[in-house]
């Protein structure tokens, strides 16, 4: 599953504005402090306490400009005032949004605190990022985190490193320097695509820490960009207007400013009316966390540039899924795994296994034992690998009226 969510957020945050938003910033100054975090999928997850409240988990995510809390019903808890509402529309011209505005709120991360932050809220939390991340995600931090501070991301030892305003005059060994701009509160690069077909590609492409497909490339920005000879068509993602249909491949390489990487896993989303917004933008796709998660990051925004070194999984081989299973996790229950899809022609779909058949055991290891992430990485294995599950089906909607079966799939690359 790929999370897109930036899209979306561009277009309903456009209109927020509020003077009285200084950032983020260190309580006590130093030149740095260490903030840790979780990743999952390479995702980065941070505990946030909002106005004094109990901490909860957010995404850090460079893809939106705005701070984003998932559901009214826990804002409420947190005793939050709301200056606007907003009706938004989705990207099917029919799905509908209620979000509020809720101004100046007191985000504490540990050793940095976001001062008179707006946060958007949404009425309900329709991305369910628990499903596909694996544990309960309640909002988005985004350009405020970054926009005053050089940020250092580390995924190797899951440390974020926040550095005061002027420590990064000058580029630490071994880094590279890499121009970037930021438009609209977007951090942009410019890297070096070889396509399997078609012509060497130089886009423009957008840092999106929020998004876990590796490289974003969208047809319709640019007619040199071409699908592979082997792909597969897929769901991507999930926006305010229903499920992002489109096609994932491999380009030969990937190069920015002189680090390559090999048969990159990438994405080609369908075009949707949201697509004018991308063009609009002059960008013509994204880098996201599988591609950014074999790296040092360092987001050095007031002087526009990124600086990266190779990560300790720099080499490691892109592997998408070979079961064919999209597994999700039973939101609100830590111990519940189900098949959210079943891709055609996959060992899982020769298997028999269908959608929303809940999955008890692998390879005889009762779910409870597994974590998500864990399951995502075992079914991206090995060509060739066994592996037995145990299913349940329910006969409709009756949870009393179920089915429990055995099926082997060995995994086959199909891309």
């Amino acid at each position: 599953m790929k999370i897109v969510v930036s899209l979306f957020f561009c277009l309903i945050y456009s209109g927020i504005v509020n003077a009285q938003i200084p950032g983020f910033f260190m309580k006590e100054e130093r030149r740095k402090v260490d903030i840790p975090f979780y990743a999952s999928n390479n995702l980065i997850i941070v505990t946030v306490s909002i106005n004094g409240t109990y901490p909860i988990n957010f995404l850090v995510d460079t893809g939106v400009r705005a701070n984003i809390l998932f559901s009214k019903n826990l804002g409420d808890a947190m005793d939050l005032s709301y200056s606007r509402k907003l009706n938004l529309v989705g990207a099917d011209g029919a799905a509908s949004l209620v979000a509020f505005v809720s101004p100046t709120n007191h985000l504490d991360l540990g050793p940095v605190e976001g001062v008179f932050q707006n946060l958007l809220v949404l009425e309900e939390d329709f991305l369910e990022l628990e499903a596909v991340i694996g544990i309960p995600v309640y909002g988005i931090i985004g350009y405020e985190f970054f926009k005053y501070n050089p940020v250092k991301i580390d995924y190797d030892k899951g440390i974020i490193s926040f550095y005061e305003k002027d420590a990064m005059k000058w580029r630490p060994p071994f880094y590279k320097k890499v121009p970037m701009s930021i438009e609209n509160h977007k951090p942009y690069i410019t890297a070096k695509v070889r396509q399997q077909t078609g012509p060497v590609l130089n886009p423009k492409l957008l840092i999106d820490t929020g998004a876990n497909h590796g490289l974003l490339l969208n047809k319709e920005t640019s007619e040199d960009i071409r699908l592979p000879e082997l792909f597969i068509e897929t769901e991507l993602g999930q926006s305010l207007g229903g499920e992002l249909f489109g096609f994932v491949g491999r380009v030969r390489d990937l190069n920015i400013s002189g680090f390559h990487l090999n048969d990159v896993l990438t994405s080609y989303p369908e075009e949707t009316p949201f697509s004018y917004v991308i063009k609009e933008s002059g960008r013509q796709g994204s880098i996201g966390a599988e591609v950014l998660g074999r790296m040092k990051l360092i987001f050095d925004y007031p002087r526009e540039r990124l600086l990266i070194h190779r990560g300790e999984q720099f080499y490691a081989a892109f592997e998408y899924d070979m079961s064919g299973i999209e597994v999700k996790k039973v939101t609100n229950d830590e111990h519940r795994m189900y098949v959210g899809q079943v891709r055609d022609n996959s060992p899982a779909s020769k298997a028999g296994i269908l959608a929303f058949d809940e999955i008890l055991s692998i390879n005889k290891i009762p779910i409870i034992i597994w974590e998500l992430s864990e399951v995502i990485k075992l079914f991206r294995s090995e060509e060739g690998k066994e592996i037995e599950l145990e299913i349940r089906r329910y006969e409709g909607l009756d949870l009393t009226k179920y089915e429990d079966m055995r099926f082997r799939i060995v995994l086959k690359k199909q891309i």
